[in-house]
């Protein structure tokens, strides 16, 4: 007879599942404190998040609606005449003080040496008129003389026709000659004066001094004036623009522009922000510039001066809100930055488009949310 197998085993197995039902219960619970911390905690971030940005976020102003700026300088001829000579060609760098083109020099050269001329000549007529002047002088004592010698003859005459001596005749002839030595004199005073007042101030002192050679002066330096503006030079550095055209043998007038210098030593940005954006912004804060053309590199700007009205206050025809239908829409305000960084010479293009970031040092309190929210009520 076979004898019955006793299930030894049936205890041990009920026992492990009881085991391990103890072990998770007590993996359960760190695990739900995990999840209820993750959940607390992301709003917190959240929150904490925002409200930093908030803080912050009214401490720096951007703007894309900015370029570079640089002088344009209009090149133009003083003088009048025929170009001999060019030393400029379409977009090539000058430096200060480079011959740009010149002027045909010989009418001018010329012209100096006439005017040389009467300088010489009009310092010669003021001598001329010191002699006069010292003649003039000599015919005054002379006449005075003669007019006392005969003023005395015609005392003794009458004295004498008075004792019967000198006969009617004698003493007619002594007075006559009396009053023609007096009026001989008052001509000679008068030539006298009109002599000295012919060298004005020149009378002792330095010929140049007299007027007629002081306008010949004048003209011989507008002759040299000109002679030298017969050379055009470069008045800044910068970039030589619309003188594809521009060839010897041109006739030039007096103020007619030829071509344009682009300067490049005092490049600036115009930056037009909102309305909103210029709550803190004022001169002497830190900006930081953005080409496009180099939009891996950060030049560093200065604010300079805001604009004193709006883009559309300036404009050819300005807006006029008169109307019903009028339509409120923020306005932009130019703000001129000047470019500190060193580097910034390699920008030799006007009118390129940059991003513009005005730190204006402002912050932002929880008072402050709570007044806008208070507002907003």
């Amino acid at each position: 007879m076979n004898a019955p197998v006793k299930p030894a085993s049936a205890p041990r197995q009920s026992a492990a599942p009881a085991q391990t039902d103890l072990q998770a219960a007590p993996e359960k619970a760190p695990s739900k404190f995990r999840r209820n911390l993750l959940m607390a905690l992301v709003p917190a971030l959240l929150v904490g998040a925002g409200a930093y940005v908030w803080i912050t976020g009214g401490r720096f102003e951007e703007t894309e609606n900015a370029n570079l700026r640089l002088s344009r300088i209009t090149i133009a001829s003083e003088i009048a005449g025929r170009v001999v000579s060019v030393n400029v060609s379409e977009n090539v760098p000058v430096k200060q003080g480079d011959v740009l083109f010149q002027v045909d020099p010989e009418p001018l050269q010329i012209a100096l040496n006439q005017a040389n001329a009467a300088v010489e000549s009009a310092r010669l007529n003021v001598i001329q008129l010191r002699a006069a002047y010292t003649q003039a002088v000599t015919q005054e004592k002379i006449a005075d003389d003669d007019a006392k010698y005969y003023d005395d003859n015609l005392a003794r005459q009458t004295s004498l026709a008075a004792k019967g001596v000198a006969t009617a005749t004698s003493l007619d002839d002594a007075r006559h000659t009396a009053q023609k030595a007096a009026q001989d004199l008052i001509a000679a005073t008068q030539s006298v004066a009109t002599a000295k007042a012919a060298l004005a101030n020149s009378l002792d002192g330095d010929i140049d001094a007299h007027p007629m050679v002081a306008a010949a002066l004048a003209a011989r330096d507008k002759a040299a004036y000109n002679l030298a503006a017969a050379t055009v030079r470069a008045p800044a550095d910068g970039l030589v623009y619309q003188a594809a055209s521009f060839r010897a043998g041109e006739y030039v007038t007096p103020g007619a522009s030829l071509f344009t210098l682009v300067e490049t030593t005092n490049p600036w940005i115009d930056a037009n922000f909102k309305e909103p954006q210029l709550a803190h912004m004022k001169p002497d804060q830190s900006a930081e510039i953005v080409f496009d053309v180099y939009p891996d590199r950060t030049f560093r700007a200065t604010v300079e001066s805001i604009g004193a009205g709006t883009g559309a206050e300036f404009s050819l025809l300005p807006a006029q809100n008169a109307t019903g239908n009028w339509v409120k829409v923020t306005q932009r305000i130019p703000v001129r930055l000047k470019l500190d960084d060193p580097e910034a010479k390699i920008l030799a293009r006007s009118g390129l488009s940059a991003t513009v970031t005005v730190d204006t040092e402002a912050s932002r309190s929880f008072g402050d949310f709570f007044s806008s929210a208070k507002a907003a009520e």
